[in-house]
This record gives C-alpha cells, structure tokens and sequence, in this order.
C-alpha cells in the first residue's frame, strides 16, 4: 500500500546531474513536480562540511542520492552528515542512494594486518542514522550482509542487454562476452545468459597491485566480437591490455561495459590510444570533460533505472523486478528496440 507521504529527494556534490535526472524522471512518471529539496552543503576554509536544509522535512521519507567516488573521502562525509542533518530535522525514513559505493573493493583481509574499509564504512553510514541503502553492481555481493539495515543492489546487466542487443543487431551470433579475470565470471555469465552468446575469460596474474605480469585466453575468441564485462574501471591498465590479448588470440574486435567509470588518471588516455573500439560505462560517477570527450567512451544514464526503484521502495513494491530487461524496457523509453 502507498504512502500518503511523497518521496523527497536530496543531493550532495558527488554527482549532482545525476540527482537532477532522477527528480526530471520521477516528475514524468508522477505528473507532478519532484525536485530536490533546498539545501547547502558547503565547507568552512579549514576543509569541514557543513549542511544546511532550507524546507521542512519533518516526518518526511527521504533519498540522500551520493556517490561516495573521488574525492571518496569528503563525499563520504557528505552522506554522514547529510544522514545526521535530516534525522535531527525528524525525517522519518532515510535512504542512502549510492550510485557507486567507494571502498567496495576493500571487502576483505587479503593480507595479515589490513583492514576490511567496506565493513567499517557500512558501520558509519548505519551509525549515522540511513534506514535503508539503494545502490548499484556492488564489487562484491557479501558487502550488503554488512549491513544490519536493507540494502536494494541494482545490476547494470539487464540496461547492458539493451544497449548490446540495440548497437549489435544482426551480430549478435558473432559475440563472445569477456571476463576480464576469474573473479569476475558470474557477471560475464549473467550478460552472456542474457544476449544468447559465447563466453570466454582472460586469466591474469599479478606481481604486485596495479601490475600484471601475464595474461591467458581461456576459450576461442578467433573472428569474434568480444565484449569485455566487468564493474569497475580505475586506470583502465587490465582492461586495455585484455584487449590487446584479446585481438592477439583472434578477436574482430573488442568493446567493453563497465558500470563504473572510476578513470583514475591516465585512464583516459589509454583507452582513447587502445585498440577497443568502444568502452561504454554508466553515470554512476559524474563523467569528467576528459570522459565526455573521449572519442571511444559512451555512457549510458541510470536515472530511469534509479527514479523507479526510488518509487518502487516508496510504495513497497517490487525492486528485484527492475533486474529484467523487459521490465527495464519501457522505462528506458524505446532508446534501445528488442525488435
């Protein structure tokens, strides 16, 4: 049963156009106007936050949507202290939207004597007072079983089937979808589930991090079309030269998906200088102008996907039947035609 309170939306720095996109899609979906409510998040000269909300928010349900992406510390801190303004302005339900969740990769102790960063931030953004975190591909799955409230994890899979099925039609029989390395099989094997094609996995192995020493092809690439899969996209060093190990063992061509286009310095430049023909990535971190302007880089908006479960958890609905295509079909508006 719907509430007769209206969802209210709130954005900090990280990703602003990406809050705006939700609110422009959830006032098409409503007939009415959602906009974001009046706030401040500013900070003092030595560096601290400071929030300030404008409009009353008194027994409101609200949706913080923040990226806690580069600079992954102050946005961080954003979110806590946005939590922390709205729940001592008595809103009565918060839901951190996380596009993108930072320190997902610091999910557990790979060595003696590190820390497991996911772990301790799930413990801050509870602490803080979130009710409820709505986020996307997260790194690894276990991260929701950190927290002690409900986690939504959107997947970017069933938006990827669209795109790949509307710019490779008549080609789809010539595709292999690419795991970049082991770990990352299960999501390659869902887009490959989900467009009929072949899969392959690139084995690597490391010396130390950031640095791969070699890289193997398990399976037969040989005049195929490769699409590479993966959920993160830092410097972009593994996925250009999986590329380049890809077109070695035989591939037509090579293109990615990747949901979060981290493009840490020099990413950008590599990919542009690579042999992939494409790399297309989500907005779920604000796209820089070096990003935009990239000649081989596209980007596909996650606002529909976002705006709808936004409304599907304020009405108590269904979130997990945004993990279909065809649900996710019509509300991305007939840009991609499954015909």
């Amino acid at each position: 049963m719907a509430s007769m309170i209206e969802p209210k939306l709130i954005s900090g720095n990280s990703n602003r156009p990406l809050a705006q996109a939700i609110a422009r899609r959830m006032s098409m979906h409503r007939g009415m106007s959602v906009g974001l409510v009046d706030a401040r998040v500013e900070r003092f000269n030595d560096q601290e936050i400071f929030v300030e909300v404008f409009e009353n928010v008194r027994g409101e349900d609200m949706y913080i949507i923040q990226s806690t992406s580069n600079p992954a510390n102050d946005n961080l801190m954003e979110l806590l202290i946005m939590t922390d303004a709205l729940k001592r302005s008595s809103a009565s339900r918060i839901t951190a939207v996380i596009p993108y969740f930072g320190y997902a990769r610091q999910d557990r102790r790979a060595k003696a004597r590190t820390p497991i960063s996911a772990k301790l931030v799930a413990n801050l953004i509870t602490e803080a007072g979130v009710d409820r975190v709505l986020t996307l591909d997260l790194h690894a799955a276990q991260i929701q079983g950190f927290f002690d409230i409900p986690v939504d994890n959107l997947y970017a899979a069933p938006i990827f089937a669209l795109d790949v099925e509307h710019h490779f039609k008549g080609k789809l029989d010539k595709l292999t979808v690419v795991s970049p390395d082991v770990g990352g099989v299960a999501r390659a094997r869902e887009l490959a589930q989900r467009i009929g094609s072949g899969l392959a996995i690139v084995d690597k192995r490391r010396v130390k991090a950031g640095e791969v020493a070699e890289m193997t092809v398990i399976g037969d690439v040989a005049g195929q079309i490769c699409v590479i899969v993966d959920d993160i996209c830092d410097t972009a060093g593994t996925l250009c030269k999986a590329a380049e190990v890809l077109m070695a063992a035989g591939a037509k061509e090579v293109h990615s998906y990747i949901t979060h286009g981290v493009l840490s310095s020099p990413a950008v430049e590599r990919i542009t200088n690579s042999v992939m023909k494409s790399l297309v990535i989500t907005d779920s971190i604000a796209p820089t102008e070096p990003v935009k302007k990239a000649k081989n880089i596209r980007i596909v908006p996650t606002a529909p996907m976002f705006a709808q479960a936004i409304m599907n958890i304020w009405s108590g609905t269904s979130v997990s039947s945004l993990f279909d295509a065809d649900t996710l079909g019509p509300i991305y508006e007939g840009m991609y035609s499954r015909g």
